[in-house]
């Protein structure tokens, strides 16, 4: 929960931030134009991706195979045209490093075994055993 007020607070002010810091070196226009700019490319450049992991996935169907990590990279890419809507320099920067393949993969790949480590550890956490119910015989 604290790290979801941390977000919801931090990225509006890194934000408008930046807005500051770009729009006083480049100009108010200028600012807006690349913002525009960005969002338009980078959105271009999702649907583009999106084709591909799309196709990449029908693929895997064809060969009767799970497309499991076109399901997550397009979910991926879903989240990275959001990102890329949205007016701002930080989330422009991250949608980019999820829309590009590479990086993408390097991501989910990060996150991936993130998870794995947290479920092994789960899974060493309880006792195996069988048990038998005493009362039962006794009432027999």
């Amino acid at each position: 929960m604290n790290t979801l007020l941390i977000l919801i607070l931090g990225i509006p002010i890194l934000e408008i931030y930046l807005f500051i810091k770009i729009g006083s070196q480049i100009g108010a226009l200028s600012t807006i134009l690349l913002i525009l700019t960005t969002a338009i490319v980078g959105v271009i450049y999702a649907r583009y991706e999106g084709f591909n992991t799309l196709k990449s996935g029908m693929t895997q169907l064809m060969k009767n195979e799970l497309p499991i990590y076109e399901i997550i990279s397009g979910a991926a890419l879903a989240f990275a045209s959001i990102l890329l809507i949205l007016p701002g320099f930080a989330t422009d920067i991250f949608g980019l490093i999820l829309i590009f393949p590479y990086t993408r993969k390097l991501f989910l790949l990060n996150i991936s075994n993130k998870f794995s480590q947290k479920q092994n550890i789960k899974e060493k956490n309880f006792i195996d055993g069988e048990f038998e119910d005493i009362e039962d015989k006794n009432e027999k």
